[in-house]
């Protein structure tokens, strides 16, 4: 059998350093405030439905259909999703 992916739409981030003058998304704020998003050492820890999981600098961040987040390497990324305007 062979299965499609339903398209959905997501939001998501670029991970980076972040700064004081940077302005973040409200569910990245809000995945900061509620420790789901964490700075780790070597990165950043993000609680997912699977449980902890890395991200590094030039990661994304997304924000599933039901609020739930995970990271993405870039390159899976892109071939994954297309940006809508």
């Amino acid at each position: 059998m062979k299965y499609r992916k339903r398209p959905v739409v997501i939001e998501a981030w670029k991970i980076k350093n972040v700064t004081l003058e940077d302005l973040l998304p409200t569910w990245v704020v809000n995945a900061i405030m509620t420790h789901q998003f964490n700075e780790q050492g070597d990165g950043y820890s993000i609680a997912t439905l699977e449980g902890k999981m890395h991200a590094e600098v030039g990661d994304y961040l997304i924000k599933g259909i039901h609020g739930e987040l995970y990271p993405c390497k870039p390159d899976i990324f892109k071939q994954t999703y297309d940006l809508l305007d």
